[in-house]
Parts: C-alpha cells; structure tokens; sequence
C-alpha cells in the first residue's frame, strides 16, 4: 500500500514538473505527450540482493549500466527496464554513494527542447529506479541535452548512441 502511494505521489510529481517547464520559444517543437512514469516489472520484494547489503563497499562503474532511448522519446523500452531493474540490485547491494544521472539527447532538435527532453529521460530513469525500492536520496538528476554526445558521428548509429540516460558514480 505505500509502495503505491509513494509510486502515484512520485507520478503527480513528475507530472507537475513537466507541466511547470511550459513557454515556447520560436523554433521549439512542441515535447512528446506527458506519460505517467512506467510501472517497475517488479516489486522491491521480487528484486533479490545476490547478498546482504554492504555499506561499506564501493559502487563500480561496471555494475551500472546506462539506458538508451528512442528517437524523440524518454518513454523506458523493456530493455532500458531491465537495465534499471539489474541497476537496482547494485544499488541495493552497496548501500553507500550517490549517483547522478545524465540526460542525453542526439543532434537533433534544438538546444532548448532538447535539455528538457534530457531532463525527462534523467528523471524516468530516476523514478523508475525509486519505484524499485532505491532511496532517492542517493540520485541526482542533470540533462546535458545534446552538448555532450558519446559519438559524434551524423547518423542513426550515432544518434541511437547519444539518446541515453548515463550513470556517473560519486556525484
């Protein structure tokens, strides 16, 4: 019961947030409609640590993976889920150090659409992992838009790249 309570409190959130970075700005296209954030595939209960926690171990960047995003779109695919679910269990796992997520974009688009569309990605990856059971406290959210793309080729191969939410440790 409070994991569904906590789940719709963070949805209106989300939605608020997302309503409240409204004013167009000429050469804006408009964002993709607002979706209430997904629903975890699993429950905080179904989601087993391989162990009992370890406060004082160190999260490592191979134990979390980064989440990649269709064109014009910061809706989670059902491998950016279980991305984040196996996130979850690292996170789980070493209870100590923050994370922060960075919202990415391709080329595309402009500066301005396209940091609140990075904004968007960074915040479902966030919720989906708080939905999971992860304090939230430990995520920071920043959108980089597309100022800093992993490839910096002109192509669907590059672009596909670039649409991501990436996990940096320690900040």
């Amino acid at each position: 019961m409070v994991m569904k309570r906590m789940l719709w409190i963070a949805v209106i959130v989300a939605m608020t947030v997302i309503a409240g970075c409204g004013g167009k700005k000429a050469g804006d296209t408009a964002p993709p409609p607002v979706e209430p954030t997904p629903t975890p595939t699993e429950t905080v209960q179904d989601i087993p640590a391989t162990n009992d926690p370890v406060p004082s171990a160190q999260l490592d960047a191979s134990m979390i993976g980064d989440v990649y995003f269709d064109y014009d779109s910061y809706n989670l695919t059902s491998e950016a889920k279980s991305t984040l679910e196996a996130n979850a269990r690292a996170l789980k796992q070493v209870t100590a150090g923050a994370l922060t997520i960075e919202g990415h974009c391709d080329e595309r688009g402009t500066k301005a659409y396209n940091l609140a569309l990075g904004e968007k990605r960074a915040n479902a990856a966030k919720d989906f992992l708080v939905a999971l059971g992860v304090d939230g406290s430990r995520l920071n959210t920043v959108s980089y838009g597309k100022e800093r793309p992993f490839d910096d080729g002109h192509d669907e191969s590059a672009w596909a790249k670039n649409r991501r939410a990436h996990f940096v440790i320690g900040q």
